[in-house]
């Protein structure tokens, strides 16, 4: 048996398609976010940032290692000079004097060495830490935008969490109004084919935009008021009113 609802029922899906349809674009709205975007960006540029701050400090911790066995070599080598300054002091063997003279110049000449090397070592560390510490307040400077952009984010959503609320409410409200065999069909067009009701106006059908052809129109005019009729093209429920040009 054919369908059939009042024409005041059918034309409440126009209400529950149009709430639809807004429902749909707060969807999307919160996809496509730009705020989304900043976000993600903002993110992505901190997260390499704090891997050049986690690489630096890396680099700084074995710079410091490096540094602390140069220095221990230094202080090693300076005992040593000491002591043997020491016995040069106290000997009175030329061979003795000899060999210390001998193991002297080579220390001293190890030390210049190696004060070099400490040199070089604490220039890299003061500069690895220049780095970190500017890398590190580049970090902090993002991560602050980054917070800022989530709560720009999150704000956005709540806008939208809002009209999706209310559309949502509206459309509870006008769905309890049409009887329920309608409102099964309505939902399974709209499932099918994207679209549940499509108003006839001026002879064509909103969800299709194409006109209907004459014999078409002459099923539609033929059909009585309370008969629910499918749109040709869309098969959406065609939804007839004052303005279907009939």
């Amino acid at each position: 048996m054919a369908l059939t609802a009042s024409p005041e029922s059918q034309r409440l899906l126009l209400d529950v398609q149009a709430l639809d349809t807004t429902l749909q674009q707060l969807s999307h709205r919160e996809r496509a976010l730009p705020e989304r975007t900043v976000v993600d960006d903002l993110t992505a540029e901190a997260e390499v940032m704090r891997e050049f701050v986690v690489q630096r400090r890396g680099e700084l911790e074995d710079a410091r290692i490096e540094l602390g066995r140069v220095e221990s070599d230094v202080a090693l080598v300076e005992a040593r000079i000491s002591r043997d300054d020491g016995r040069l002091q106290q000997s009175s063997s030329v061979k003795d004097i000899q060999g210390l003279e001998h193991e002297l110049a080579s220390l001293r000449a190890r030390l210049g060495d190696l004060e070099e090397i400490e040199l070089s070592v604490m220039e890299k560390v003061e500069t690895l830490e220049s780095e970190l510490e500017s890398a590190t307040a580049a970090l902090d400077a993002q991560q602050a935008k980054v917070a800022e952009a989530i709560a720009a984010r999150d704000a956005a959503l709540a806008v939208i969490a809002d009209e999706r609320s209310a559309a949502q409410q509206q459309r509870d409200a006008v769905v309890a109004q049409v009887p329920a065999d309608l409102i099964a069909l309505y939902e399974k067009q709209r499932e099918r084919y994207g679209t549940g009701a499509s108003h006839l106006r001026a002879r064509v059908s909103s969800a299709s935009g194409v006109e209907l052809t004459g014999s078409d129109l002459a099923t539609v005019r033929s059909a009585a008021p309370d008969a629910v009729l499918l749109c040709p093209d869309s098969n959406a429920i065609l939804v007839r009113t004052d303005e279907s040009g009939l």
